[in-house]
Parts: structure tokens; C-alpha cells; sequence
């Protein structure tokens, strides 16, 4: 399951060590190393991210590049397009919250469990993923060229616009 161990963290006013629930999420465009808003990922007033490596989708999925800003999108068509490759992370409920805030679940994006495998052969794990909810994108998006991994300075020349965006 996506939802993790308890990480016993201590209290400052008790002696207790209340408990977190980790959650592991796969983010494979603006979110990952690298890319225009990595740096929301590592900003503590989001809560807490830790990076745990580098995944591919066991099943394709289309990974597009849609609108005037040039956003990644992963279709929520299992068995199109190509393996996603990705990172993941394991956040607490903080930043999972405001993950959902930031894709806009459950309006643009849904927040849904996919199978992982590793980058180290064999090793498979359940995460959650951001995919678009199927009645949010436009009827041509499946037919635009699909990704493997995306990159926003890539040889498709489509670099996103990290302006305030609106869809």
C-alpha cells in the first residue's frame, strides 16, 4: 500500500513521540529533480518529501505535453503510450495535502495507485501517482506524442511555463 510505516517524531510540550503516517507518491514531470518546481518538493513550509529513487510505471501510460503552458500530463489510459519514468518520494500528510492542492485533485488530476518497478530489477512497489481525471482533458491530448520521461528543457522544445497558470 502507497501508505507507509509510522515515524515516531518527539513532542517539545510531552514526553510522547507522536505518530506520522508517510505516504510514498511518483511524480514524473515539473515535480521531479531538476525541473521548474523541484524546488516545491524540498520546501519545508510544504512539509516533508524524502526521496527514495527512480521508478517506471509497470503498465504504459501516455505522458503528454497539453495547453498554451506546455504541462506534462499522465492520461489515465493504462496500456497507451509508454513505462513512465520517474522518482519517488515519501511524503508526510502535510505535503500530501499540499501535493492535492497543488495538481488540483480532484478537479484536474485524481490521486490514484499505480504499480512501480525500481530502478534495481524485480523490485515492485505500490505508489500514488497524479493522473488527470479521464473527463478532464481534451479529445485530441491521446492522440499528441507521448513521453517516456519528461524533462521541461527537452529535445520536444515545449519548456513549461512556470508563470501562475489557469486552466
Amino acid at each position: 500500500s502507497p501508505r507507509e510505516e509510522r515515524l515516531l517524531l518527539p513532542s517539545s510540550s510531552v514526553r510522547l513521540w507522536p505518530s506520522v503516517l508517510m505516504t510514498r507518491v511518483f511524480v514524473y514531470g515539473t515535480l521531479k529533480k531538476g525541473q521548474p518546481n523541484y524546488y516545491r518538493m524540498i520546501d519545508s513550509n510544504n512539509g516533508k518529501a524524502e526521496y527514495l529513487g527512480s521508478a517506471f510505471t509497470i503498465q504504459k501510460y501516455p505522458l503528454v505535453i497539453a495547453t498554451e503552458y506546455n504541462i506534462p500530463f499522465l492520461l489515465n489510459i493504462p496500456g497507451q503510450g509508454h513505462r513512465v519514468h520517474g522518482e519517488i518520494y515519501k511524503v508526510d500528510d502535510q505535503m500530501l495535502k499540499f501535493l492535492d492542492d497543488f495538481e488540483s485533485v480532484p478537479t484536474l488530476y485524481q490521486r490514484t495507485v499505480v504499480q512501480l518497478e525500481k530502478l534495481s530489477p524485480g523490485s515492485i512497489t505500490e505508489v500514488f501517482v497524479y493522473i488527470t481525471t479521464t473527463t478532464m482533458y481534451k479529445p485530441d491530448w491521446p492522440l499528441l506524442p507521448c513521453y517516456e520521461s519528461y524533462d521541461s528543457e527537452g529535445d520536444h522544445g515545449l519548456k513549461n511555463c512556470t508563470c501562475k497558470y489557469k486552466l
